[in-house]
């Protein structure tokens, strides 16, 4: 499995040695994620997981309590584990000491932490997790196979009477079985997926159509995907389906070119909205945000009209841009030499877009007949 561990500990050290660092620890599941492979997360709504990991110039240190320290070591490292590296791993107990508190003990001279930590300086090392290494994207391109072939195994067995919670606990029950978590499941059946672009789901039937929508996590890499259903579809929707998917090729091909250029997102964002004017849908954007990069969280960074992040290559990214009702969303791999739709599949019908202001085409996911083969 391709963890790129050296690369990401180069990063480090030489973010360390610029911030002339000590330490750098990563409390921030994402974060955490990014550097061992695992999964530190217990409980969803904690902003810090169970175990924390730091890199020094006396090299790899992990923190975690007494009863979580067995199950770290053993299944929750595999990054480092498969790259050799040293890991000192420290115990604290469990009832003394909040993750927090143990780390902030652990530590002396010069340090820096991904969350608020007194005494501690505090940084955003998003930065560090771009452009996506060579030696990882084998991995991402089998995550992002993987999560549509999850999505798409639930779509035969919806109907239009089924309901959107239905759907969702379908759809989560099929990225666990291949060991994804699922941050995201979104189910907006044809009345709901009208009124609001985040379509929590709920008990309404899907009706005429469906959007699913997902982003899964596995082994600190995350994955969009959108899939359309059609029933009774209404006939308006296939125009703004194409619509949003011409946006869509759109921004991949502005990513690929302010990329080249080392240019900011708001540059990208620019011809997102000058696109949807160009399918007669002007402003449309105000209405849901248009995606960005994505790779070790649900989205790295989301475009504004403002944003000054450096867009970095390569690096996968989920543009997804919507029309009232309609909605398009893949994850796509763009690099200075070419853009590659990860979550492509060949069981699944697709339309190949021209992108508007650029020479350049991708191709995106239909609207899907259910029962057609």
């Amino acid at each position: 499995m391709g963890y790129a561990t050296a690369t990401k500990l180069e990063r480090v050290a030489v973010l360390s040695e610029r911030r002339a660092l000590d330490e750098l620890w990563f409390l921030k599941p994402a974060n955490y994620a990014w550097l061992t492979g695992g999964d530190p997360v217990v409980d969803a709504t904690s902003d810090v997981g169970v175990a924390a990991v730091g890199v020094g110039t006396d090299g790899v240190r992990v923190v975690a309590p007494n009863n979580e320290r067995a199950r770290i070591v053993a299944e929750e490292l595999p990054a480092l584990e498969s790259a050799d590296i040293d890991v000192t791993v420290e115990e604290y107990g469990w009832e003394t000491a909040s993750l927090r508190e143990a780390v902030h003990a652990s530590v002396g001279g010069a340090v820096a932490a991904d969350v608020a930590l007194e005494d501690f300086e505090r940084l955003d090392v998003t930065s560090l997790r771009a452009p996506m290494p060579r030696a990882e994207r084998e991995r991402y391109r089998e995550a992002c196979a993987e999560t549509t072939a999850a999505v798409e195994s639930v779509c035969p067995d919806l109907t239009q009477g089924t309901s959107e919670r239905e759907a969702a606990a379908a759809l989560a029950g099929a990225l666990r079985r291949r060991g994804f978590a699922a941050p995201v499941v979104l189910v907006g059946g044809s009345t709901r997926a009208r009124r609001h672009r985040h379509y929590a789901p709920t008990d309404a039937s899907l009706g005429g159509f469906a959007h699913l929508s997902v982003v899964s996590n596995r082994g600190g890499q995350d994955v969009a995907v959108t899939r359309t259903l059609e029933f009774d579809p209404p006939p308006w929707l296939r125009e703004r389906h194409d619509a949003a998917c011409r946006v869509a090729a759109t921004a991949a091909a502005a990513t690929r070119a302010v990329g080249r250029e080392g240019g900011p997102a708001g540059d990208v964002f620019d011809a997102v909205a000058d696109a949807y004017e160009a399918v007669d849908y002007a402003g449309e954007w105000r209405e849901h945000h248009q995606g960005g990069a994505i790779g070790y969280e649900t989205r790295e960074w989301t475009a504004t009209p403002d944003s000054t992040t450096v867009v970095d290559l390569p690096m996968p990214f989920a543009w997804n841009p919507t029309v009232q009702g309609a909605k398009c969303e893949d994850t796509v791999l763009v690099a200075e030499d070419g853009i590659e739709t990860l979550t492509a599949a060949p069981d699944w019908p697709t339309t190949t877009y021209d992108a508007v202001g650029f020479d350049v085409d991708v191709a995106f996911h239909d609207p899907f007949p259910v029962g057609a083969q």
